[in-house]
């Protein structure tokens, strides 16, 4: 069996940020890392988007930054101009490049496929895989995104579409997303909250093709990268067992009622770091207790109330676009979180608490 210091279980996301953040801040020059990760190579197979509220290593990776962004339904359309917050797009391919660029010079840093000839009870291990559910009442956010490229300049690149409920919602909450990158280039998304299980749902080639060609009414365009995922609506185990402890995802780096999970896993990351020495014993990291209650009301509503979902969406991007954006980046005040509450509608959310 080989000894290592250090074991990070997935190397995605969150366990590269974390080896990239344990390298450059010089915590592995006399300790070892392994990373078990199953792909043979690294290449785009992801997008992440967030609202730049903090600093973080991957400013080189981001493809697209935007200041404003809509929101629409069938009842209503909202421009939000923001100053403060850019939105930005990270390309998962040249975060993958910079990072293994960066962990490959380290000798201490060595990559496995499997967990077989690796000492597992010596190491301390930062596991990155979410346990599976059989919770078939559980909510999931799955997507396929298509970034299209158009023969004319159709899209307006100064502003980007973050949430379009226009669409068939079939009993659950659907929505399109669409980045435009240029004028003639965009990744554009369908996307659903619902139970994972409803096959229903899943013709996403169809959906992107009906709204490609009938709401943004392009008819000509080649297809030049595909995405698809699905991210967990509902709360991982964060215990901590006994040398495991457990990141991104799998460690409640997601905030459920968005989605959103890159910011939270450079802090993370910088977090573990920060108190590698003691890790085992130090406090699990959460991005505020507040977040977790109010997540868990809004999902109570979705789930009960899905037909409700693009009203209240629409009713929350009503208060200054400082507000809403801190507040989805789990980085609002007590005034922020007010502002928000006053815009829900109250007793359909307070019958919700329990």
């Amino acid at each position: 069996m080989i000894d290592f210091d250090y074991i990070i279980i997935g190397g995605g996301c969150a366990g590269l940020s974390l080896a990239y953040e344990m390298d450059t801040k010089n915590k592995l020059k006399n300790k070892t890392l392994g990373i078990i990760e199953t792909r043979d190579s690294y290449k785009r197979d992801k997008t992440w988007s967030f609202w730049k509220i903090t600093d973080h290593n991957f400013e080189d990776c981001v493809m697209k930054s935007w200041n404003n962004f809509s929101v629409n339904s069938k009842i209503g359309h909202y421009e939000v101009k923001n100053n403060d917050y850019p939105y930005q797009t990270i390309d998962s391919g040249l975060f993958y490049k910079k990072v293994l660029k960066q962990i490959q010079q380290n000798k201490n840093i060595k990559f496995f496929k499997n967990t077989e000839n690796l000492n597992l009870k010596s190491s301390i291990v930062f596991n990155s895989i979410p346990p599976k559910s059989n919770d078939e009442s559980n909510l999931w956010q799955h997507f396929k995104g298509i970034e299209i490229k158009t023969e004319k300049n159709i899209f307006d690149d100064k502003i980007f579409n973050l949430m379009d409920f226009d669409c068939d919602q079939r009993k659950n909450v659907h929505f399109f997303y669409t980045l435009p990158f240029a004028k003639n280039k965009a990744l554009v998304e369908t996307t659903w909250l619902s139970r994972l299980n409803d096959n229903s749902l899943n013709d996403y080639d169809t959906q992107l093709e009906n709204y490609i060609h009938n709401t943004l009414k392009i008819k000509n365009f080649i297809i030049e990268y595909k995405e698809q995922g699905a991210i967990p609506l509902f709360f991982p185990s964060t215990k901590k067992n006994n040398n495991i402890i457990n990141i991104g995802s799998a460690g409640g780096m997601t905030r459920l009622s968005t989605g959103y999970t890159f910011l939270n896993i450079q802090s993370h990351s910088k977090y573990i770091v920060n108190q590698i020495e003691n890790i085992k014993n130090t406090k699990i990291y959460n991005f505020g207790r507040k977040y977790k209650i109010l997540d868990n009301i809004f999902l109570r509503v979705l789930k009960r109330y899905p037909e409700k979902m693009p009203s209240i969406f629409l009713r929350m991007f009503e208060a200054p676009s400082s507000t809403i954006i801190k507040f989805l980046s789990n980085k609002s005040n007590f005034l922020d979180d007010l502002r928000i509450i006053l815009k829900m509608p109250k007793w359909l959310f307070i019958k919700n608490i329990f």
